[in-house]
C-alpha cells in the first residue's frame, strides 16, 4: 500500500502538517498547531513559536534520509503515524511513531517516539 493510501485516513490537519514538515515550511506548519502546542522529539521538547519554527526548519536537516510512512492507527484520541527512516544519521535506521493529539482542527501535541 502506498503512502497516499495509508495517510488518507488521517485528518487533513495532520496530512498538511506532515507535508509542511517534510518541506520545512515553518509558516504552514505553525498555522496548523494550537498557540500552546508542544512537540517532543525523542525526548527534546519544543514549546512556543520560535522553538516550533526551529523544529520544523531544522530537525534532522543535517542528515540525508528517506522517510516512509508505514502505517496509521488510533490510540484512543491520539493518531499514530509510523515512519521508517534510513539515512546517514547515527544508527542509519529508525522506526518512529508520530503521536498527534488534536484540539479541534489543530495539533495540540506531537510526540515523536521510537516505534
Amino acid at each position: 500500500m502506498d503512502t497516499n493510501t495509508i495517510t488518507q485516513q488521517l485528518p487533513t490537519t495532520i496530512r498538511d502538517f506532515n507535508a509542511a514538515h517534510e518541506a520545512r515550511d515553518a509558516d504552514a506548519a505553525l498555522a496548523l498547531v494550537t498557540e500552546d502546542a508542544v512537540v517532543a522529539d525523542v525526548g527534546e521538547a519544543f514549546v512556543g513559536e520560535a522553538a516550533l519554527r526551529r523544529f520544523v526548519a531544522e530537525a534532522g536537516a543535517e542528515f540525508t534520509y528517506t522517510d516512509e510512512v508505514t502505517g496509521v492507527r488510533r490510540d484512543g484520541e491520539v493518531w499514530v503515524v509510523g515512519h521508517h527512516l534510513e539515512g546517514d544519521f547515527p544508527g542509519g535506521v529508525a522506526d518512529l511513531d508520530y503521536r498527534f493529539a488534536l484540539e479541534g482542527d489543530r495539533i495540540a501535541r506531537l510526540d515523536i517516539v521510537l516505534g
